[in-house]
């Protein structure tokens, strides 16, 4: 018994020891998803994303560290320990949540189709057959455009959002899909931007898109999802939260 009892101890002193060890979080960030995250010309990564993290890392009583990640490495990195949560816009998804944690959600938006004004195109399986479509790669986008439309037309697939815009003011694809705020803000209102438009309904099906996006941290780290939690609360209900999106939305980017 007393066996038992020392053992219990040890465990319980051992999960306090790992509770007090977050004095600094590294947090893993894109920097290629405006207005969400951007790189500026001085290599400083900066955008909602990034004002948000750093907003929980202060309420939280932690020093954020960044670290800029490419998109399609990001779950790997965090497994590997690389960072030790990602704040770059992720789905929270079944499939993703095989393999991490996620926080409670932090904004939720849906996505569309861009088309070039004046071209026809509609929004089915019959509308789309046979056009090249653009969206990057490994996200809940590409995943909702392979498993509905997959069979009818040809779909690019780029690292970064960036890249698949370039595409389609060059002529080379007929449609993007994507996350209505970064194709509005980082594409439609942009220089040439104006010859683009919108095309079909919001998307947000739970199947693909899952509850919104949240902060994804390693399995094992439960204390460390806690703390998200707790300040993502914090954050809504103390007003920074809503000071942040109003310096990139005039709405609320929350969602139901």
């Amino acid at each position: 018994m007393k066996k038992i009892v020392m053992m219990a101890i040890a465990l319980m002193v051992s999960a306090t020891a790992v509770a007090k060890e977050w004095k600094t979080v590294r947090i893993g960030v894109e920097g290629a998803y405006p207005p969400f995250s951007y790189t500026t010309e001085s290599g400083e990564v900066k955008g909602f994303d990034i004002d948000i993290a750093n907003a929980l890392c202060q309420a939280m009583q932690v020093k954020c560290k960044m670290v800029p990640q490419d998109w399609d490495g990001m779950i790997p990195s965090l497994l590997s320990r690389k960072f030790d949560a990602i704040i770059a816009s992720m789905s929270i998804t079944e499939e993703r949540k095989q393999k991490v944690d996620f926080s409670d959600k932090y904004y939720h938006t849906p996505v569309r189709f861009v088309r070039k004004k004046g071209e026809d195109i509609s929004i089915s399986p019959e509308g789309l057959k046979g056009k090249v479509v653009g969206v990057q790669r490994s996200t809940t986008s590409d995943r909702y455009l392979t498993d509905v439309y997959g069979s009818a037309v040809t779909i690019k697939r780029y690292s970064t959002q960036d890249e698949a815009y370039l595409d389609m003011k060059a002529g080379r694809l007929d449609l993007l899909l994507g996350d209505i705020i970064p194709l509005s803000d980082g594409f439609l209102k942009k220089e040439g931007g104006d010859a683009f438009e919108f095309i079909g309904p919001a998307i947000s099906d739970q199947q693909w898109f899952g509850e919104g996006i949240g902060i994804a941290v390693r399995k094992q780290n439960k204390d460390l999802k806690a703390m998200f939690n707790k300040a993502i609360k914090q954050i809504r209900a103390d007003g920074t939260y809503d000071k942040i999106q109003k310096r990139y939305f005039d709405f609320d980017i929350y969602g139901q």
